[in-house]
């Protein structure tokens, strides 16, 4: 799909979306997901090759597939509600949330101590961002830049209209790491996704056993600004969002500031790991995520790459 096409479609699925009956666009979404599903697409296979680490050698394929299904249908739900979500009154959202955790976080809020809530890409994050704004309390988060910029400028219009103020994920830009400090520093609140490492410029953790690659920016804030790391877990059961906010986790120790970021980053990817065992069909990951996956991705890129070139021996070859 081109940059243009892409623009439109999402266009076209926000403005229809709202307008039609809830139960219809529901059932459209899950007939999206089952169809991704069954052609086993891209999309479906990263998943599951992030699902078998979760599950093990131990679970057959049958398994594996009808946790997949079940994954695809909770990303898809996840693409319903964003697009419907304007459309939602407060009563709507607040009545349909469970939650645990917020008010410790809301207190920190209201003693002038920030707070940095770290999520994973589990259930519904956009939701999450709306229930606690429409609590009182406004936040301040990142999104990466999309092409066209006219739908990144969408999602950024859209999350606005949420209460969120939404700030560009450039690669580790200088302007956004300082704005978001400053929030911190004045007692706000930042949410990241904290589960995927975009850039390349991420640290190795461990991941249900094996060595994944997630972003260090949430605990390195914590460290440079004193705010309070709390990781939050998403998920759905029935009709209703669930939204745990666990406990505080405490910058650690260590000899060198990468060693303290290391360290803490690895506690709070243990949450994330708790969390996603628990429900791991709302676990939105398609990409890779783990070390190994990252490498083979790159390597089979640059294959094609070299492939491609007018001077390589295979160039051409039918």
């Amino acid at each position: 799909m081109d940059e243009r096409t892409a623009a439109l479609a999402y266009a076209a699925g926000w403005a229809a979306v709202r307008r039609a009956p809830e139960g219809a666009g529901r059932a459209v979404f899950r007939h999206i997901a089952d169809r991704s599903w069954r052609a086993h697409d891209s999309g479906t296979r990263g998943l599951e090759r992030n699902l078998r680490r979760l599950v093990g050698p131990a679970a057959t394929d049958a398994e594996l597939r009808a946790l997949s299904r079940a994954g695809m249908r909770s990303y898809m739900r996840y693409f319903y509600e964003m697009f419907r979500l304007p459309a939602m009154d407060r009563e709507y959202i607040l009545g349909r949330t469970r939650s645990s955790g917020e008010e410790v976080l809301e207190k920190h809020v209201r003693d002038g101590r920030g707070v940095i809530a770290a999520l994973p890409h589990m259930g519904n994050w956009d939701h999450a961002g709306a229930w606690i704004t429409l609590r009182g309390t406004p936040l301040t988060t990142v999104a990466q830049r999309l092409r066209p910029e006219s739908l990144y400028q969408r999602f950024t219009s859209y999350r606005a209209s949420l209460g969120m103020e939404v700030l560009p994920l450039t690669g580790g830009s200088t302007d956004t790491v300082r704005t978001l400090s400053r929030r911190l520093r004045a007692g706000g609140l930042v949410c990241l996704l904290a589960d995927r490492d975009i850039h390349g410029a991420g640290i190795e953790v461990d991941l249900f056993g094996e060595p994944a690659r997630v972003p260090p920016g949430p605990a390195a804030l914590a460290l440079n600004t004193g705010a309070a790391l709390m990781p939050v877990s998403l998920w759905y059961d029935g009709p209703y969002w669930n939204i745990r906010i666990h406990d505080e986790i405490p910058v650690a120790d260590g000899a060198t500031r990468s060693e303290r970021i290391l360290r803490t980053t690895q506690q709070l990817v243990r949450v994330f790991e708790g969390a996603i065992a628990e429900h791991p069909e709302d676990w939105h990951m398609l990409q890779p995520v783990f070390s190994r996956d990252i490498e083979e991705d790159r390597a089979r890129l640059r294959g094609r790459e070299e492939a491609a070139e007018p001077g390589s021996p295979d160039h051409g070859r039918v």
